[in-house]
């Protein structure tokens, strides 16, 4: 049975901001969090058990980590109330706030996370302009920086992304390769795999044809069901312990490099996420109700 907090909050009145925070974390039921790029309890654990261990810690109840098999699992396990909380991407955001009344709890802010599009310097290519009539090698279908953003880049450069090209979705190295063949001309990807290309292959010499805008934050959600003042409550957490749940994040596996430099950030709001919604609507999904690729 769900117990309102409205008289905490009344209690709390008149208490200093560090007292106000003890008392409302003695009043803090344990809660369920789920991240939805990651499948299976085991990698779950791998990845996020130092951070989930902390965050229980700092705020003063216990924080499980709940497995969902994919992006539609987690939103229908917030809208039953068995997860309460989930850290997911900004593509995954705008379908979980047209299927929920998800309440954004706190941002991932990340370096330099942006999608381009890249050929090699021996291509011949120097814009995308080059690329009409040409096959484009992507990510996986609805990753917010190796799918969606690419497309919105070329659109946002005047190439129809479903008439002037053919996208293909092949992992990025896979389409390092393809493109040392020919057989396809540009790859789009993020930022970060950059790096990582260049380490793999030491001999190819890489050119970025377009750069685009900085991408939203990641975030994590908290559902409907997760009251005002245990939202607040997070947030200060978080802003009050960024540095030691970050590297606690970082502690994770490779993947969770991604998260190198970070920052949390409280103050995210809806229409910070207005760009990812043009980027369903150039795909010609508008309507953000279903996750693209699942």
């Amino acid at each position: 049975m769900q117990i309102s907090r409205r008289p905490l909050l009344a209690g709390l009145v008149g208490l200093s901001p560090l007292l106000a925070l003890k008392v409302a974390s003695a009043q803090m039921r344990d809660m369920k969090l789920a991240v939805t790029d990651v499948v299976g309890l085991e990698n779950l654990q791998r990845e996020y058990a130092p951070f989930q261990r902390l965050l229980s810690e700092k705020v003063g109840a216990r924080i499980d980590l709940f497995p969902v098999p994919n992006r539609t699992a987690s939103v229908e396990a917030l809208n039953a109330r068995r997860v309460d909380l989930v850290l997911t991407g900004p593509a995954e955001y705008v379908v979980f706030k047209k299927r929920t009344d998800a309440k954004l709890v706190v941002g991932l802010a990340r370096n330099e996370y942006f999608g381009t599009i890249v050929t090699l310097a021996s291509s011949g290519i120097d814009s995308v302009d080059d690329l009409k009539g040409k096959k484009v090698a992507l990510g996986d279908v609805g990753s917010t920086s190796r799918h969606l953003a690419p497309i919105q880049l070329l659109a946002d450069l005047g190439i129809d992304p479903r008439r002037d090209v053919q996208i293909v979705h092949i992992n990025r190295n896979v389409g390092v390769e393809a493109m040392r063949r020919g057989d396809v001309a540009a790859i789009g990807v993020n930022r970060s795999d950059m790096a990582g290309l260049q380490r793999r292959f030491p001999d190819a010499i890489f050119k970025v044809i377009a750069r685009g805008r900085d991408l939203p934050n990641d975030m994590i959600l908290a559902g409907a069901h997760v009251p005002d003042d245990t939202v607040a409550l997070l947030r200060r957490v978080f802003s009050e312990n960024s540095a030691a749940l970050i590297s606690a994040i970082l502690l994770g596996p490779d993947e969770n490099q991604k998260f190198q430099g970070m920052r949390f950030v409280p103050t995210i709001t809806d229409r910070d996420y207005n760009y990812v919604r043009k980027m369903y609507a150039t795909i010609g999904q508008p309507q953000f109700a279903d996750f693209v690729g699942d």
